[in-house]
């Protein structure tokens, strides 16, 4: 029979995937999307209400796929603490003075005998953890981290996106998370729950989801 601790990678692998398959994907397919938005002088008031219509839509998109990977770090984060207790009362290793989400992290991919660095899955959970941090906090040290890690989720030049707020622009609101970075990040998710799992059967590849 198995144990607890051998028990909990399926579970948490099954729980991210349904917190996608059921929550996340379904309101991000239905929020609207505009491609390139039309600026300049509007030739009739509906024409220009269209129009804002169109760069409040595509800014609420960019909104929830942020809020979403804020709830997908958060439930991780979670789930490997509660794991790294149930190796401790294993007595596998000493994890309760574990600070902070790296080395909470690292600790359980050794444990599990996971290598972060095999296809970029430790960097990807990595990724998704301090965009959280600047969807939480904003301006700060996780920004410009981040603007370091993955300058390719910012775009200055885009003709999709604008800032809504007012006054000088500041790069965290330019933060874009689009759906395939939301693939990312629940494919990493699932595939390290998937690789720590000891179970027969582990799905250690889950299945890309549409973007």
């Amino acid at each position: 029979m198995s144990s607890y601790k051998d028990q909990l990678p399926r579970v948490f692998q099954a729980n991210l995937a349904r917190l996608y398959d059921r929550v996340i994907l379904p309101v991000m397919d239905s929020m609207p999307y505009h491609g390139d938005l039309e600026t300049g002088e509007a030739a009739s008031l509906d024409q220009f209400l269209d129009r804002a219509k169109a760069q409040v839509d595509n800014y609420t998109g960019n909104e929830v796929a942020k809020a979403f990977v804020l709830t997908l770090a958060g439930v991780f984060e979670r789930q490997l603490s509660i794991w790294a207790r149930s190796i401790q009362d294993a007595g596998m290793a000493h994890m309760t003075k574990l600070r902070g989400y790296e080395p909470l992290l690292g600790s359980c991919a050794k444990v599990a005998g996971i290598d972060l660095a095999c296809d970029g899955l430790g960097d990807e959970l990595t990724q998704m953890f301090v965009v959280a941090n600047v969807v939480r906090h904003g301006e700060g040290q996780s920004c410009d981290r981040l603007r370091a890690l993955a300058p390719q989720l910012w775009d200055d030049a885009s003709t999709n996106y604008f800032d809504l707020l007012p006054g000088t622009p500041v790069a965290s609101e330019h933060l874009r998370i689009r759906k395939r970075d939301v693939i990312r990040y629940i494919r990493a998710t699932t595939r390290f729950w998937g690789l720590a799992d000891p179970l027969p059967m582990a799905v250690t590849d889950p299945p890309y989801w549409n973007e």
